[in-house]
């Protein structure tokens, strides 16, 4: 990773265009609208994640036109992966340790212990 995704992605403002854009490619205007800030503060931080790669932009007649990038969050999942991995054992764990502790009388006799809801 070339740019400090966590740095880019540290800021309120540009995950929550990232969210936005999760639905769909939208212009500046439409998420100015959505996210309820200022135009110049919407544009700054999509040049910011334009810069970093994880939105690109194309030009539709007077609009810019932004969409997510995959390959940086792609990268970034790939490096959480093994961090992941160490969750779900302790979630696991966690899991085994309260119905043994504390049994569920919810749990449904076709659903094994460690895979009931929490």
């Amino acid at each position: 990773m070339t740019t400090d995704v966590f740095a880019v992605l540290a800021e309120p403002h540009r995950r929550q265009i990232l969210d936005s854009l999760r639905g769909g490619p939208a212009s500046v205007g439409q998420l100015v609208a959505k996210l309820a800030v200022s135009q110049p503060t919407v544009s700054k931080h999509l040049r910011v994640l334009r810069q970093a790669g994880f939105v690109r932009c194309r030009t539709a007649a007077q609009q810019r036109i932004y969409s997510i990038e995959q390959a940086p969050l792609r990268e970034l999942e790939s490096w959480l992966r093994p961090y992941q991995a160490l969750w779900a054992k302790r979630f696991d764990a966690l899991a085994r340790h309260l119905d043994d502790t504390h049994p569920n009388p919810h749990r449904r006799i076709d659903q094994p212990k460690a895979q009931e809801e929490r």
